[in-house]
């Protein structure tokens, strides 16, 4: 049984002044061929599919294509999508024959001249491999689901939880095809499209409507002959032409069963769709004055409008500037991303003075820099941190800003780690020591659950801001909730 695999992923942000070069790949690591094997171990879906695949009970012989995460940014460029789909293809065209191809792909990535990255991907795999051969695609939930995605994969699985567990859904993923290839199952599909964006309030699975939705589909995975139920809140961002919510279901091969399902998990979210805009957004001001307020313990404001797991800049001030309009002698802890200012940091050196114009550089239309005046605190050469199921991290340069109370922690690029303990720790802070952080991103908060005794999420303005109506919307399908009337029944 031979089986080649791949991941190409990256998650678009529409609004974003940004652009995804082919170095936004590189900088998480691309790779090819058994270095994929090498480095996937126990990481993202790639990771959990090598799991499955090592404890089969008949020889499998695996084939590593190719590694390309780009994170989340700004639109693909057209000469990097050529890059990297070539580079598939030619490496599937050399590990024929196969029996089985297992990608890892996000669902929600968009180039300067292709909306459906993955349905363009799925085609030129299917260009190689014929339509018959059994093509397995995990994603990310925050997908745009196609019809070209549906007509071309076997089965579309989509991560189960807000945070993600991505090893988790290549495990579900290679189960489900494992079982296809032995002849158990024969996967039958429905997917239904779902005529509404919300912002990213309620994408958390453990609480509230996304919970309820999100339950739904593993009580519907508990029925008999069904295999997989993933929602697909798509990622708020997205302005292509297929844009909007989704779900898919598969059956054992029962395709009556599998479309009345469709159309109950489909339904439940447009039953929910309200509730899906509630929000407990803060004013700026507001937040740090809660914030200051708060008894001991570390508060997370969460700059909603600047996510860098959404596709933002992370260079917004919104928050920054609050905190210095507010001063107090509570310790706060901010990251920017600014490589102008970390080479002044660096240039001048730990503990020298330094006046800066911080931030708002590439996304000036949201925010603007601010001047700050303070000392260089600590500076970092590089480091290198495993996160885990998330990999391997450059942080690259590093430098610290005391301002007052405030330590800035000054990247020169967007890294995962913006949002981990470690981008704080690795320049000499201790987390028990701050009373606030503020987090470039509107859910992942996991890392500093050790700390977190409280949680605000900041109405910042930004290229992932919640405020949907706010952008000039010009790709998605209309009419479309809720920038446009629709009836009360889903279709």
């Amino acid at each position: 049984m031979r089986i080649a695999f791949a991941e190409v992923a990256q998650e678009t942000d529409s609004f974003s002044p940004l652009v995804a070069e082919l170095s936004d790949f590189e900088a998480y690591g691309l790779y090819f061929g058994d270095e994929v094997t090498e480095q996937m171990r126990g990481v993202g879906p790639l990771g959990g599919f090598l799991e499955v695949a090592e404890q089969q009970p008949q020889p499998v012989e695996l084939i590593p294509i190719m590694r390309a995460w780009g994170s989340a940014g700004g639109t693909i460029t057209a000469r990097a999508l050529d890059y990297l789909t070539s580079r598939l293809v030619d490496g599937l065209r050399q590990a024929l024959p196969l029996d089985a191809v297992f990608l890892s792909l996000h669902g929600a990535a968009a180039s300067a001249n292709e909306d459906d990255v993955e349905g363009f991907v799925l085609n030129a795999v299917r260009e190689v491999v014929g339509p018959d051969l059994p093509v397995v695609v995990a994603l990310d939930h925050h997908a745009n689901i196609t019809q070209r995605m549906v007509d071309l994969a076997d089965t579309l699985i989509g991560h189960e939880t807000q945070p993600h567990d991505p090893p988790a859904t290549g495990r579900k993923a290679a189960r489900i095809l494992f079982r296809q290839l032995r002849g158990e199952i024969k996967p039958a599909m429905a997917w239904r499209k779902i005529p509404m964006i919300t912002p990213q309030d309620q994408f958390l699975t453990s609480v509230g409507p996304m919970k309820e939705w999100f339950d739904l589909a593993r009580e519907i995975e508990r029925r008999p002959g069904v295999l997989d139920a993933s929602p697909y809140p798509m990622q708020p961002w997205l302005d292509v032409a297929e844009g909007g919510w989704a779900v898919v279901v598969h059956t054992d091969n029962d395709a009556e069963l599998v479309e009345s399902l469709a159309d109950e998990l489909a339904d439940k979210a447009w039953l929910l769709r309200e509730q899906f805009w509630a929000s407990e957004r803060v004013a700026p001001a507001e937040a740090v004055r809660q914030a200051s307020a708060a008894e001991r313990g570390l508060i997370i404001l969460s700059d909603t409008g600047d996510s860098v797991y959404g596709g933002a800049p992370g260079d917004s001030t919104i928050i920054l500037r609050a905190l210095l309009d507010q001063p107090s002698e509570c310790l706060a802890y901010v990251p920017v991303v600014d490589p102008e200012a970390l080479a002044a940091a660096m240039k001048v050196g730990t503990g020298s003075p330094i006046t800066v114009e911080l931030g708002g550089k590439v996304d000036n239309i949201f925010s603007q820099p601010v001047r700050v005046t303070g000392r260089v605190a600590a500076v970092s050469k590089g480091f290198v941190v495993d996160l885990g199921d998330r990999g391997v991290c450059d942080l690259q340069q590093t430098a610290l800003l005391e301002v007052g109370s405030l330590r800035i922690a000054l990247l020169g690029h967007r890294s995962f780690a913006i949002n981990h303990p470690v981008l704080y720790t690795h320049l000499g802070l201790d987390m028990n020591d701050a009373q606030m952080v503020v987090l470039k991103t509107a859910s992942n908060f996991q890392f500093f659950a050790r700390w977190r005794t409280g949680l605000i999420r900041v109405d910042s303005a930004g290229t992932t801001q919640s405020d949907l109506t706010a952008f000039q919307w010009q790709r998605v399908p209309r009419p479309i909730y809720p920038l446009d009337d629709l009836p009360s029944r889903r279709g």
